[in-house]
């Protein structure tokens, strides 16, 4: 659900009317895909966990990887994302507060979607699954390099939306991109 902000407009003796629709969001570089998918939950009462998983957006796992893992402040990592340090705040929070959700209830944790484009292009073997990346984009790609496997598929563009599908539903989501 969109709210959008009705400005009037008084021009000598006309009125006009315009709608002004809130601004897009900007892409948030990511460097690599995460190298999983997401986390499950084990323990001795399985049926305490609720069924639902949390997804942590690519951007989220993206500021959890240059803030916790790197070591970078804010201010560096947003510049590494491409974007403000207030967004990357905002984005770094939602992150934890997910994280804490899926440890303190048992929930599993499903990586994907968001707002997002790969610095490099990035490609999902149909064989077994992998995801690997094409640094030399002067060469074709022909296999994938660990299996050997000759079904590949892209999975964005440099500076693309990546367009994948809400995981266990086959929908998309409206706000752009979702997990495979």
């Amino acid at each position: 659900m969109s709210i959008e902000l009705l400005f009037i407009i008084f021009v000598s003796d006309k009125c006009s009317i315009d709608i002004v629709s809130p601004k897009n969001k900007i892409l948030r570089r990511v460097v690599n895909p995460p190298p999983v998918k997401g986390f499950k939950p084990y323990g001795p009462n399985p049926d305490l966990r609720i069924s639902e998983p949390v997804t942590l957006f690519y951007e989220e796992y993206e500021a959890i990887r240059l803030c916790d893992y790197d070591g970078l402040n804010h201010e560096l990592a947003s510049i590494e994302m491409g974007i403000s340090r207030p967004t990357f705040t905002r984005i770094y929070a939602g992150a934890l507060q997910k994280l804490a959700v899926a440890l303190v209830e048992g929930r599993q944790i499903s990586i994907g979607g968001g707002q997002v484009y790969f610095d490099t292009q990035w490609y999902r073997c149909l064989g077994c699954g992998c995801h690997f990346n094409h640094p030399n984009k002067d060469q074709k790609v022909t296999h994938c390099p660990l299996c050997g496997h000759l079904h590949f598929s892209p999975i964005a563009e440099n500076k693309s939306p990546i367009h994948l599908v809400e995981p266990g539903t086959g929908q998309r989501r409206e706000q752009g991109v979702t997990d495979e």
